[in-house]
């Protein structure tokens, strides 16, 4: 569980360098420059998806309680809704111009979603982790950002090419997760 914790309190500490601590990195980019502090932000982001995945990997396994089968439905019908809001973040459709935070309202999605389906002790620090950091950082950026304009809404063209891109993300990693040792489906993996 070291490696999972130590993930996430990277994780977060990097992530919460420009909405929590602005002043501290502002320094930081005047003295050392701005690519060198993104380039060591950038660095300590993956060494942080590095050491979750690790950690979340070797944690032993500690039930906490049984979710209902259901729920792995649920969470996939989620994690499609948390890939198509995700997205919304590059695709120019109606979704963008509704969510005003769609990478972080998609975290909240994709953590709640699994918190849903897992009921193991890894699996609450990890998915309970990043929804914590999720909620603190949107409500960070709010405070700092206020409320600003939504983007103009772009072509409904858009949005179907958004839920096609969600559902080839739902099958990418269900691919990566059954690679991984994980069926994240209902039934038996395919031979």
């Amino acid at each position: 569980m070291t490696l999972l914790i130590a993930g996430l309190v990277l994780w977060t500490l990097a992530h919460g360098l420009k909405v929590f601590a602005p002043g501290l990195r502002a320094r930081w980019a005047a003295s050392l420059g701005e690519t060198p502090v993104k380039g060591a932000v950038a660095l300590a982001i993956i060494a942080a998806v590095a050491l979750m995945a690790l950690g979340y990997q070797r944690a032993d396994f500690v039930a906490l309680w049984t979710p209902p089968a259901w729920t792995v439905h649920l969470n996939n019908l989620l994690m499609l809704a948390a890939l198509a809001i995700y997205a919304s973040g590059a695709i120019p459709g109606h979704l963008r111009a509704w969510i005003r935070h769609p990478q972080l309202t998609a975290t909240k999605i994709w953590a709640t979603a699994h918190l849903i389906a897992n009921g193991d002790l890894a699996s609450v620090l990890l998915f309970g982790g990043l929804l914590a950091w999720a909620v603190a950082t949107m409500i960070g950026v709010n405070k700092r950002d206020g409320k600003g304009p939504k983007p103009a809404p772009g072509s409904w063209i858009w949005d179907g090419v958004n839920i096609v891109v969600a559902l080839a993300l739902v099958a990418g990693i269900g691919w990566l997760h059954n690679h991984l040792g994980v069926w994240p489906f209902a039934g038996s993996p395919p031979a």
